[in-house]
């Protein structure tokens, strides 16, 4: 199974990739969240542990890939409240060449027994909400 949303953000996209980048900054933008941080304070790059929690529970995930000339992270979730397996999400900015704007888009790669029950909570209870307030802080 899949979700995906994308958006379009009124600034340049290397602005939009250097708050982006940073996988402990999770609570300041996404709606619900309570915190977020680097487990052992380790710095964000790959192999670090990020520990969510909000109104959904804890998620626990870790970053596998922090590619800045593609201006792509990937993540994968180890514990989360939700019945899902093998969840592997990317997001990933990229420029609006002819407006100086980014786009932006979040997707995942999971399985789980209730397809279209997961597909909606990610794309319109994280991804959708997630990317309409980080338009919002640009």
């Amino acid at each position: 199974m899949s979700a995906y949303a994308s958006t379009v953000i009124n600034a340049p996209a290397d602005e939009v990739w250097d708050y982006l980048r940073d996988f402990g900054n999770l609570a300041e933008w996404l709606p619900g969240l309570t915190s977020c941080e680097i487990e052992g304070g380790g710095t964000a790059e790959p192999g670090a542990i990020r520990r969510v929690e909000g109104a959904g529970g804890l998620f626990r995930e870790r970053l596998l890939v922090l590619d800045d000339s593609s201006r792509t992270a990937t993540y994968e979730i180890l514990e989360c409240p939700l019945p899902v397996r093998n969840y592997r999400a990317t997001y990933r900015v990229a420029p609006v060449t002819d407006s100086g704007q980014s786009f932006v888009e979040w997707s995942a790669a999971f399985e789980t027994d209730d397809e279209a029950r997961m597909t909606k909570i990610f794309t319109r209870g994280i991804f959708e909400p997630g990317l309409a307030a980080l338009r919002k802080l640009f």
